[in-house]
């Protein structure tokens, strides 16, 4: 049988790590216990050229190896913000891989609360909550990038919002609204100018203003909440240099019950699963001397 010549590759780039390390840990130096519940995901980047192409393992991390680590590290490593112990995973990654030139770590911080025992919070018990911080860090042990973020964040307000004056031709079915639910899904994530950061402290100011800035107006859009939202965070956080976000728009529809004979005066919405609108986009600071 005539073998086929093989095509000449070249292998592009590459990386290699662990995903969904699942990392809980206990706060236990005061009566008072903290927790930190992290997924975490590490990819390596460097020269693994001999390993894909020759099959070669020398001075290669295993993936269990990159595990390991992100348990060992914690006891001392994981003090503060998943922002600052993804610098402390980088530069040890990147020292203990010979091979090793570049790391991405990600996180998702699910949070959680304390639980309330006659009036007063339990120093022990907790109830997790749904939002969860992102964040992102990458480097190469010497200097880095971090982004932050919000995921899972359901938002929903009654009223003070609508969508009038939109364009109409043959397939438009949609009727003006002044008086609308206005619900979605957020997720948001920012980036972050030079300097020194207290991430936990700036996740939180975010979270706040988003809150606080989407009950505060009449929103004759998804689109018009966005940039609103963006201006209050970035007026709020000097520390964020551009913040994105992804709105989902989680359509509630007034249920037809005139049909039954019965009234519904604005109470009784089905809340639609799909297709939904999506509404997407980044508010940016703009530089000094800017226009």
């Amino acid at each position: 049988m005539t073998q086929t010549a093989k095509v000449k590759v070249v292998l592009g780039r590459n990386n290699y790590g662990k995903a969904d390390v699942r990392l809980f840990k206990v706060f236990r130096d005061q009566a008072r216990h903290e927790v930190k519940d992290v997924w975490v995901n590490v990819a390596m980047e460097g020269d693994f050229q001999a390993a894909h192409v020759l099959g070669d393992n020398t001075d290669l991390l295993a993936t269990d190896t990159v595990r390991n680590t992100v348990y060992a590290l914690a006891e001392d490593g994981l003090t503060s913000s998943v922002e600052e112990y993804g610098k402390v995973l980088i530069r040890h990654l990147v020292q203990a891989g010979p091979k090793v030139s570049h790391v991405r770590v990600s996180f998702t911080e699910h949070l959680w609360q304390r639980t309330v025992s006659d009036g007063q919070e339990h120093d022990h018990s907790f109830s997790r909550l749904m939002p969860k911080h992102t964040a992102w860090v990458e480097g190469d042990g010497q200097s880095f990038t971090v982004m932050s973020g919000i995921d899972e964040l359901f938002i929903l307000k009654t009223t003070q919002s609508g969508w009038e004056g939109f364009l109409r031709e043959g397939y438009t079915s949609l009727p003006d609204t002044n008086d609308r639910i206005l619900a979605t899904v957020v997720t948001a994530k920012w980036e972050y100018l030079p300097g020194e950061v207290d991430y936990d402290v700036v996740w939180q100011r975010v979270y706040d203003q988003l809150l606080s800035t989407f009950g505060d107006h009449y929103s004759p859009s998804m689109q018009n909440t966005l940039y609103r939202m963006g201006e209050a965070i970035l007026t709020r956080c000097p520390e964020i240099s551009r913040i994105h976000f992804s709105f989902p728009n989680r359509h509630h529809i007034r249920y037809n019950l005139e049909r039954f004979g019965l009234e519904n005066p604005n109470t009784i919405f089905h809340a639609d699963a799909e297709p939904y609108g999506l509404i997407e986009g980044w508010v940016e600071r703009v530089p000094e001397g800017g226009a």
